[in-house]
């Protein structure tokens, strides 16, 4: 089985190939901050369960240290170099935790089981907002095994970005985010379906949308809570038909297909 994919929401999922669980962005919470969870049920507790977990920059909604205190002790865990530095907590929460901890910048390449994991650049601000200076990278990673899998992390679209990620089976790509407008370093449905084409991978899974939008905001703008995904599908059919997306549901799993 070359590789499976379980979107649980935002920019969570797991990758399982070669015998291997890769965790990605981690946030097991219904509230954060102004967000909240406006649909999906939070992951079970197996979602957790990880051999590496790979956190791609150090915003809240992507490195947040309560989800991480659910991993078991002794998983690996992939932050961006400086990040310890960064943000106050994690090297208390990695010590309580048992969690071991290995920082990377764009280009370094580690070991995990079976798997080589890679970081490559993103466009994005890397900092832990709303403190200090800008000390971190934003990445995306590349986990090579049985099959090769782009999680990008949150990005903007760049001209060096199928250069720097190179050949991929499936492309797990932010095609939304968590509020009715993206800036500068997003990737709306449109720009992630241009990436897409740039990429060239078998198959996609759009991710980031959907899940969180900020309090009190319901009916601002739904149409940018909704619809990220669907646009994704359609805008790809046409810049990249040759590439199988599967839109997935919450807690939903794409199995080996996905790399075929």
């Amino acid at each position: 089985m070359p590789v499976e994919i379980t979107w649980w929401g935002h920019a969570t999922c797991t990758i399982e190939n070669s015998g291997v669980r890769v965790l990605t962005d981690p946030l097991f919470v219904r509230r954060l901050a102004h967000l909240r969870r406006r649909r999906g049920e939070l992951p079970p507790a197996e979602a957790a369960a990880a051999d590496a977990v790979l956190v791609s920059h150090l915003h809240a909604d992507h490195l947040h240290l309560p989800s991480l205190a659910r991993l078991a002790p002794g998983t690996r865990l992939l932050l961006p170099r400086g990040a310890r530095r960064s943000v106050p907590g994690l090297n208390r929460l990695a010590s309580a935790a048992g969690l071991r901890v290995t920082e990377l910048a764009p280009g370094d390449e580690v070991p995990v089981g079976e798997l080589r994991v890679r970081a490559v650049p993103a466009l994005h601000d890397g900092r832990r907002l709303p403190l200090g200076p800008h000390r971190s990278p934003a990445l995306g990673y590349v986990i090579s095994g049985d099959a090769t899998t782009y999680f990008a992390g949150d990005t903007g679209l760049f001209d060096s970005m199928a250069e720097e990620v190179g050949p991929v089976d499936v492309a797990l790509l932010p095609v939304g985010g968590w509020g009715p407008y993206l800036g500068q370093g997003h990737l709306d449905p449109g720009r992630a379906a241009r990436a897409l084409a740039a990429l060239a991978p078998r198959a996609a899974v759009p991710v980031h949308f959907g899940t969180y939008w900020p309090i009190g905001m319901d009916w601002v703008r739904p149409h940018e809570f909704y619809a990220p995904g669907e646009e994704f599908v359609r805008k790809s059919a046409r810049l990249a038909p040759q590439v199988a997306v599967h839109l997935l549901e919450h807690g939903e799993r794409v199995g080996p297909e996905a790399a075929r």
